[in-house]
């Protein structure tokens, strides 16, 4: 097990030209936003990882630099049916392809199929794998079939219903059809 304290930064561009490929293990307390996302709940689980950078030729014949990312790793959440802990596996299968600026990225991306990143001499391995693992969490964390049974209705047992109040306009109704002024 390669245990580092956090992926590296990377130079992407050298990265690619020598076919890097990059993999390692690493525990959950050391990605600070999913913690926050566990509340601190599994923070000894691993987050395996693996990324490999190549060159591949884009639409216009031009070698730019590719990442394919994989990432696995189990979060415990909670359960927002039965309020209890759920641990969602996290399995990702991604590539991306790397350009040289923000505004080539914004320019591409409606017409691009993969997803775009922007070049960098230092770019942030770990940060992108938490932002991945981050979006890909479920909005709704739940079981399939929650171990306890749910409680579908809410009872205070202090709760005394008290008698309908009568309406004080009910007394007006006979008025009505009364006209006030004399004809």
């Amino acid at each position: 097990m390669n245990e580092n304290p956090r992926p590296p930064k990377l130079d992407v561009k050298h990265a690619a030209l020598t076919n890097c490929s990059l993999s390692g293990q690493n525990l959950l307390l050391n990605f600070e936003r999913l913690t926050q996302e566990t509340q601190g709940l599994g923070h000894e689980n691993t987050l395996n990882w693996s990324a490999y950078l190549q060159l591949r030729a884009d639409a216009a014949g031009q070698f730019v630099p590719w990442l394919h990312l994989t990432i696995n790793t189990v979060l415990p959440l909670t359960c927002q049916r039965c309020l209890g802990p759920v641990d969602m596996a996290i399995d990702i299968e991604r590539w991306f392809r790397f350009v040289e600026t923000e505004a080539a990225a914004q320019k591409q991306d409606d017409a691009s199929e993969e997803d775009l990143l922007v070049s960098s001499r230092e770019f942030d391995l770990a940060g992108l794998i938490e932002d991945e693992v981050l979006m890909d969490l479920p909005l709704v964390p739940r079981h399939d079939i929650c171990p306890v049974a749910v409680k579908l209705a809410v009872a205070d047992a202090d709760f005394v219903e008290t008698p309908e109040k009568p309406n004080p306009f009910a007394s007006l109704a006979p008025l009505k059809g009364q006209s006030a002024l004399p004809h």
